[in-house]
């Protein structure tokens, strides 16, 4: 079994890994984040598994991820894209609720 700083620890350094390859190619780090998550949590190749500790600290990273949303989006440059950020947005949401209600 796992310890939680074994865990911590392979998480980091599969963090700061796709970051730099992220990096390398041009692309946000927030990308690089997400598809170590993705790759290395229990239902791709099953590195972290599926425990109360993998859970707590998947969330976390979910407070981190928002916390560098946050960091990335400034107030002037929200209200320069609000008619696409609102507009589309509103329709996304609205979208997935009518989806819901045929197929749900």
């Amino acid at each position: 079994m796992i310890s939680p700083l074994e865990m911590t620890l392979l998480l980091l350094l599969c963090s700061v890994a796709g970051v730099v390859v992220f990096r390398y190619f041009n692309l946000p780090p927030m990308l690089g984040y997400l598809t170590v998550g993705i790759i290395v949590g229990p239902h791709a190749a099953g590195i972290a598994p599926d425990t109360d500790r993998a859970q707590h600290l998947a969330e976390f990273g979910v407070v981190f991820l928002m916390f560098s949303i946050g960091l990335e989006f400034s107030l002037s440059k929200l209200s320069s894209m609000r008619r696409i950020v609102f507009g589309l947005g509103a329709s996304q949401v609205g979208a997935t609720i009518a989806l819901a209600m045929i197929f749900g």
